[in-house]
């Protein structure tokens, strides 16, 4: 299974802000979206990724600045991508090894949607499920054939 079948079931929409835009109104859209990332883009251009984690680290170093905080002030400037065609394995090495939970997928040159961990790891368990599935009823002499 490829990144692009998870982004064909979950859609592609992500919710995305402008690099100054004032921190407190990034987090009341992180809430109101229900979402654990916002992308910063600049135009077309993705410039960072704002995530619950950035805005929790900066809440503790510099909790009476806050107000006066902008996106580009706290946001993750190197944004790790992925492509369609990459595998559910593939991602699942690249997010726990550098430690992020959410990546942007990136198709010639356009964003074509965002997957979590959370999605690659429903993925994977949907597979584990069917794969399990098939195996006992081969053994229970159900399979077709």
């Amino acid at each position: 299974m490829t990144v692009a079948e998870i982004l064909r079931n979950k859609g592609s929409k992500v919710v995305s802000i402008a690099p100054d835009t004032p921190l407190f109104q990034a987090v009341k859209t992180l809430a109101e979206a229900g979402v654990g990332s916002l992308l910063v883009v600049d135009g077309e251009r993705i410039v960072g990724i704002l995530t619950e984690r950035d805005v929790l680290r900066e809440n503790a170093r510099h909790f009476d600045e806050l107000k006066a905080r902008k996106t580009s002030d706290v946001m993750t400037r190197d944004v790790l991508i992925g492509i369609p065609g990459d595998s559910l394995d593939y991602v699942m090495d690249l997010m726990t090894s550098k430690r992020i939970r959410h990546l942007p997928i990136m198709d010639d040159g356009h964003l074509a949607g965002i997957v979590s961990i959370g999605d690659v790891v429903k993925a994977k368990a949907r597979l584990a499920e069917v794969e399990v599935r098939h195996l006992t009823d081969y053994i229970l002499g159900k399979y077709p054939g």
